[in-house]
């Protein structure tokens, strides 16, 4: 220690050995554990897609040959399991608990994979929920995967803070969607991941438009789009446009999401590729 040391290191400029460094808030995960890329899929309000563009994402990387991974954080409404069609529990061992692997390799865990019954409501506090959160990256054994998707849940409150200054986060997704509450929702999305400091891939829009199946031709059904602009005021590339399109949606009903077929979200998927092999 120096010898006029104030004890502030705030304020000097000394480099001496007793210098407090901040203590990081970001926790260890499980020893198990190998996750070489974390990317959470956010946006400013719910309702807009956020699961989808999870599940859909995860799909597209599996099939690029990456062991992909989602953690869904959406305690409170965890969806996650029933696009996929999985059914079992999460099982565990000493080590730690072990996520539910989809018919082609993707890992997830779930609260809905730690439940009774799947319709059993989680009718916990925020703290509650933020630790749970917490544990699927500390306590759950995620295998050797390329990346990982959090499902994140709604809004700025205490799960997304958790997350954001927990969990080891590469990038950001956002999705919006054609309505004109997008600027607002995107713009409360992009100050969040600029305040944590997280880059931002880019923004996805679901619900951008119906085909009509006679003539192709696109109907805005929420009106025009205004996501170039949006994209264009933040400097953020746009990933993808995702239709109201029937087949998917029956195929998340279905719980065989694996199983879609389109090219919306390939440029999302060259965004989160790019990540992955710098």
């Amino acid at each position: 220690m120096e010898e006029n040391c104030t004890h502030n290191c705030e304020t000097c400029s000394a480099d001496c050995a007793s210098r407090q460094q901040p203590e990081s808030l970001l926790a260890a995960p499980n020893p198990a554990s190998s996750v070489k890329k974390v990317f959470a899929v956010i946006s400013g309000k719910g309702g807009v897609g956020k699961s989808l563009v999870t599940s859909m994402l995860s799909v597209l990387m599996q099939r690029r040959g990456y062991a992909s991974a989602i953690l869904d954080a959406d305690v409170t409404g965890p969806s996650i399991p029933k696009v996929f069609g999985v059914k079992e529990k999460a099982d565990g061992s000493e080590l730690g608990l072990i996520p539910v692997r989809t018919g082609t390799g993707i890992d997830i865990m779930s609260v809905n994979l730690l439940l009774e019954n799947d319709t059993d409501p989680v009718v916990w506090r925020g703290p509650v929920i933020s630790g749970v959160v917490k544990q699927f990256w500390t306590d759950v054994i995620w295998h050797q995967r390329d990346c990982m998707f959090i499902d994140m849940p709604p809004g700025t409150g205490d799960v997304p803070l958790t997350i954001f200054q927990s969990l080891p986060l590469d990038g950001v997704i956002i999705v919006t969607s054609p309505q004109e509450l997008v600027s607002m929702i995107v713009a409360k999305a992009v100050k969040m991941a600029q305040m944590m400091n997280i880059p931002i891939l880019g923004i996805v829009e679901n619900m951008s438009y119906l085909e009509c199946p006679d003539c192709g031709k696109r109907i805005p059904i929420f009106g025009e789009s205004h996501l170039e602009e949006v994209a264009a005021q933040y400097g953020l590339p746009v990933l993808g446009r995702i239709p109201m399109d029937q087949k998917v949606a029956q195929a998340c009903d279905a719980g065989r999401i694996e199983d879609f077929q389109g090219s919306w979200l390939d440029g999302a998927a060259d965004a989160v590729e790019a990540f992955l092999k710098e």
